[in-house]
Formats: C-alpha cells, sequence, structure tokens
C-alpha cells in the first residue's frame, strides 16, 4: 500500500485587511494551502468562508507555515507579529513584509528574526485595495536573492508583476516614490474635477474625455469615478492609513536632503480631510477642495 504524499507546507498570512485578505484569497486561488491570522473574527470567518485556514494566533501560524507574508497597519503590529513568530517551535523560513513602514522598523525586525534563523524580505506593494482584488498590484522585493527566489512562484500568485530591487530597505525606497507620486496624483485628479464641476461641466463626462488624453493617470482612473459620485465610504485606501504612509514619506524625503514641495503642499488637505472623512477613501479630498472652492452639488 503506497504511503500518502505529505501535505505542502501551508502559506501563512498575517493581517486580514483590505490588502491581506485580497493577497489571501489569490493564493488560495492558486493552490496553495494557506492559514491565516487577524486580531479580528470576522476576518478570520472571511478566510475560512475563501477556502483558508484561520490560526489562534501568529504563533501557531508560524508553526504551520514554511513561508508567511504579513499586511500590517503599523509599526508595532509588526513589532508584535516579530515577537510571535520569534516562540515559534518549528519557525518559518522567510516572512514577505509587504507593509509601508519605515526602513528602520523592517530593519529592527530582520535582525530579530535572523536571530531565530528567519529571513525576512521588504516587499512593499504599489496599488489599492480594489486593485489587490483585481490581482493589478505590483511588489518591489528587496533583501536576500535567494529568499526571493523561493517566494517568486506564491508572489506570482497575487500579483501582476514583481521585481527584485536590491539591498534590504530597497524596495520600501522605490514603494515611498510610488506613493509620493499616488500623494501628488490624487489631489490633482480631485483639483481637476472640481474645477469642471465649477465650469459647468458634466464631471463624469469630463472624467471620461480626459482619461482619454495625455492628463490621465491610474490615480484618475481608479479614484475618479469615486469622485465623480461623491462617495468615498467604500476605501481602498482609508484617509486613517493614508496620513501614516504620507508621514513616512516626509520623514524619508527629509532623511536624503530631497525637496518635496508638491507633496508637502498635499499635506494640509489630506489633514483636512481626515479630520471628519478618517475611515473613508482618499479620493474624499475632493470633498476638501470642493468645500474650498464653494461647491455644492
Amino acid at each position: 500500500m503506497k504511503s500518502k504524499t505529505p501535505a505542502s507546507p501551508s502559506i501563512g498570512v498575517i493581517g486580514l485587511g483590505i490588502m491581506g485578505s485580497a493577497i489571501a484569497g489569490h493564493v488560495i486561488r492558486a493552490g496553495h494551502r494557506v492559514v491565516g491570522y487577524d486580531v479580528r473574527a470576522a476576518s478570520l470567518r472571511q478566510l475560512r468562508a475563501a477556502g483558508g485556514s484561520p490560526a489562534k494566533s501568529s504563533t501557531d501560524l508560524g508553526n504551520l507555515s514554511r513561508i508567511v507574508i504579513t499586511s500590517l497597519p503599523s509599526a508595532d503590529a509588526l513589532t508584535e507579529t516579530v515577537s510571535a513568530l520569534a516562540q515559534t517551535e518549528r519557525p518559518p523560513q522567510i516572512v514577505v513584509e509587504t507593509s509601508t513602514l519605515s526602513i528602520e522598523v523592517k530593519e529592527r525586525a530582520r535582525r530579530a528574526l535572523r536571530a531565530r534563523g528567519i529571513e525576512l524580505l521588504d516587499c512593499p506593494i504599489s496599488g489599492t485595495g480594489a486593485q489587490a482584488r483585481n490581482k493589478d498590484i505590483v511588489v518591489y522585493a528587496s533583501g536576500a536573492r535567494a529568499a526571493y527566489r523561493r517566494v517568486a512562484r506564491v508572489l506570482d500568485g497575487f500579483t501582476r508583476a514583481h521585481y527584485y530591487v536590491g539591498p534590504f530597505g530597497d524596495g520600501s525606497k522605490v514603494k515611498f516614490v510610488a506613493n509620493l507620486l499616488v500623494a501628488i496624483h490624487n489631489v490633482a485628479a480631485a483639483e481637476a474635477l472640481v474645477l469642471a464641476m465649477k465650469a459647468g461641466l458634466d464631471p463624469a463626462r469630463v472624467l471620461k474625455l480626459v482619461s482619454e488624453g495625455a492628463g490621465s493617470s491610474r490615480v484618475l482612473q481608479l479614484r475618479g469615478p469615486m469622485m465623480v459620485k461623491g462617495s468615498y465610504r467604500k476605501a481602498t485606501m482609508t484617509l486613517g492609513t493614508w496620513q501614516k504612509d504620507m508621514a513616512i514619506i516626509a520623514e524619508f524625503a527629509k532623511s536624503v536632503g530631497s525637496a518635496t514641495p508638491l507633496f508637502s503642499t498635499t499635506a494640509p488637505i489630506y489633514a483636512d480631510a481626515v479630520k471628519t472623512r478618517h475611515d473613508e477613501d482618499t479620493a474624499a479630498v475632493c470633498a476638501v477642495l470642493e468645500k474650498m472652492s464653494r461647491y455644492r452639488r
């Protein structure tokens, strides 16, 4: 009688928010066994419904997975996750860290995990939650090249493209550049559409026309429809989370001595929006510009 082939090790996903849940779903559909953990019980129920297996804790997940993907909201969350993974009896081999956090925070995590023989890759994501659900995101991977090669097939499962960009931390640097552009493009899109509204034009028609021309951008295409409708509750990136990302980019630019006049100009607009729209999409900066322009829908 032939012995059964041992089941392949699970892929772990810690953090099942907008981005993490999309990642887990795609990895499941790619044919991998997925075990996930999140502090929210509702997220664990959604994972089970998608075909994944909920873990009792990050430590429990680490014991079940050779590769772990983390999608976390804060530096504290990463620190807690690293502490939990370091306590595993059978530690994972590679952690793919996809969050947008400071390089210093990730470097501390890397050292702590390496002490347990775990390799941490810095792999931030470019794209929104909506893009993640459509498998339309890009990963900028940095760290040990051999570890990147080992996780490439897993990355294939939930990205449109992924790139090895160099030593640990370079992935985050590329992401900061990308997010600086997103910050500017988002406010620019809102400013343009408010101008159309104030001029008495149909914003939906203007969006379609402009999206076909040289003034288009991915941000305009993704967030323009929300701005046209004035509906921001179905967030692909909340203003509250974005404020954290803005602060990280500003600090990074300051540390390398790079002037960011356009990026800096957008900061008070986002700050105004987050006061009353913390959990809404960043496209809600359009509402701030409408108020500044004394425009009423």
